[in-house]
């Protein structure tokens, strides 16, 4: 009678944790990993979501990208500057044989050849077919090999209790994030990132985005009308963000 009753708590608890894990992850991993727009297509590699920053245009002391990147994904601060997350911050440099300073905005590269991905030993770094490099905020265990592993320092860890989130862009304690392409927008019919918007609202033009399989997407016009060059090509990670100006 004692064995019985042991056998019946048990299949209780593997049925209630097998329901409660179905329910817990169809909101947003399904949507997210599978879904292109529009939401009922699936994701493949017929787009490649890419983005090419004019730093000829970029304006030292703006940060219309910065401000518009953390209203569409709520990474509201702890005024904690060495902890708070960053999705895009700017950057400035000097060339040391011309000595032209530069500023640029520096997200996640979005690389063909992410290393995010290869080291990560849960999966949870991810490269969708159409380009978007991601994280799995539920598969993440937070062990940062991600951020050790990028060589432009693009990923930031949670180390916060967070109280205000946005739903389009579900964040948790202890999980790594970075700049996702705004990857809701794009899933939901958009063909522009916020930061795009905002430095267009501005009136700079410096970000494009799109798609690299229409000729006539304005990523494709603005790298034909300048060149882009990827930022350390020499590490072959074929970056879909690129740059002009340099």
């Amino acid at each position: 009678m004692k064995n019985n009753s042991l056998l019946t708590r048990r299949d209780f608890l593997v049925k209630s944790f097998t329901a409660f894990s179905a329910i817990y992850i169809i909101p947003d991993i399904i949507p997210h990993a599978s879904a292109s727009k529009p939401l009922d297509k699936e994701v493949d590699s017929s787009t490649r979501w890419a983005m090419n920053v004019d730093i000829d245009k970029c304006v030292e002391g703006c940060s219309a990208c910065v401000d518009a990147c953390v209203d569409e994904n709520g990474l509201y601060g702890f005024d904690r500057p060495e902890t708070d997350s960053q999705w895009i911050r700017k950057l400035t440099l000097k060339d040391i044989k011309t000595e032209k300073i530069s500023t640029l905005p520096m997200m996640c590269q979005h690389c063909e050849n992410p290393p995010c991905c290869d080291v990560c030993p849960t999966g949870a770094s991810f490269r969708r077919e159409d380009g978007i490099v991601m994280v799995n905020q539920h598969t993440c265990i937070g062990c940062r090999y991600c951020m050790m592993a990028c060589p432009f320092k693009a990923r930031s860890f949670v180390h916060e209790n967070l109280t205000e989130q946005v739903t389009n862009a579900p964040r948790g304690k202890g999980c790594v994030e970075s700049c996702n392409f705004c990857a809701n927008r794009i899933d939901h019919g958009a063909d522009t990132t916020a930061c795009e918007e905002a430095c267009m609202n501005e009136g700079h033009q410096a970000i494009t985005f799109g798609d690299l399989s229409n000729p006539n997407s304005r990523v494709n016009k603005a790298i034909d009308n300048k060149p882009g060059r990827r930022l350390r090509a020499d590490l072959a990670l074929k970056q879909r963000v690129t740059y002009s100006g340099f």
